[in-house]
């Protein structure tokens, strides 16, 4: 479907499958509860509620598939790049703000200094934040959020945890998302009083971020044998990289035919900095 035929029908159908949604949405639900009391053998010793994680796995990803990413496709469809690139740059810029804090609570003063460097350069010469000059000029961004800072602190990560809705987390990064909501609350769109405009903000900011996810899900439902386990093993390994402080592409591995040598080079996941430990291991094609 082009831009122009897309214009004149509308959203896809599956956008507007309430129906669908619904259906999708209470099965899997019905899954979850299941879940909670099934068990699995031979559990990885990092994810010992892997019955319950994976029951909530299947809800999120109903919700998504019937919902969130329908919407997201669309917003790719009507919004054209510039604008979406001006509009991810300008959540990223202002989430600077959280993670330089963050930074300078873990004793990363050079962090600090660099991010709270990077929000007043994109501030001012990128148009508020539009245009992300910095990082075109050799200086990355280092996300960062509270659940990194109590493990720089030496908080264990405990187990590894699904949230409803929200995706992967642990108990530690679960903990961690109650000093993002107050953090983000004083100096993101939670500081905005004006209540339709703040929350048509963070939907936005929703749509954004499943939108600029759109390919990496696509890629990892083409080759993941067991996407759970995928995602898991990311996520923990890109935690626990945040953690040690390695900085890096936020990107998944590259799995292309004419890549390296997985198993004389595993492939990893760089921190990125936003808001993992264990090993991504090549999924079989």
């Amino acid at each position: 479907m082009n831009k122009s035929t897309f214009l004149r029908t509308g959203f896809p159908r599956a956008a507007f499958s309430w129906t669908g949604f619904l259906r999708g949405a209470s099965l899997a639900a019905a899954g979850l509860t299941l879940a909670g009391c099934a068990s699995v053998q031979h559990p990885d010793p990092r994810d010992p509620w892997e019955g319950f994680n994976r029951g909530v796995y299947s809800f999120n990803d109903a919700v998504d598939r019937n919902f969130l990413r329908p919407i997201s496709v669309g917003y790719t469809y009507v919004t054209p790049q510039p604008v979406r690139t001006c509009v991810h740059n300008m959540f990223n810029n202002v989430a600077d703000v959280w993670a330089a804090a963050n930074s300078m609570l873990q004793g990363r003063g050079l962090d600090a200094i660099n991010t709270v460097g990077r929000f007043l350069f994109n501030t001012t010469l990128g148009v508020g934040g539009c245009i992300d000059v910095a990082t075109a000029n050799g200086q990355p961004r280092i996300p960062n959020d509270f659940g990194t800072t109590l493990g720089v602190w030496g908080f264990p990560q405990g187990p590894y945890l699904v949230l409803p809705l929200w995706g992967s987390s642990s108990v530690r990064d679960g903990v961690g998302l109650a000093g993002d909501f107050v953090g983000n609350s004083y100096t993101s769109v939670g500081a905005i009083d004006n209540v339709r405009v703040r929350n048509s903000l963070y939907g936005l900011q929703v749509v954004d971020r499943r939108a600029s996810l759109l390919d990496a899900t696509d890629m990892v439902d083409r080759i993941a044998l067991d996407p759970y386990s995928f995602v898991r093993d990311a996520y923990l390994q890109r935690r626990n990289a945040m953690v040690l402080g390695q900085k890096g592409r936020d990107e998944l591995p590259d799995y292309d035919d004419d890549a390296p040598d997985a198993k004389s080079n595993p492939p990893t996941v760089p921190a990125p900095g936003a808001n993992q430990s264990g090993t991504v291991a090549p999924a079989k094609r």
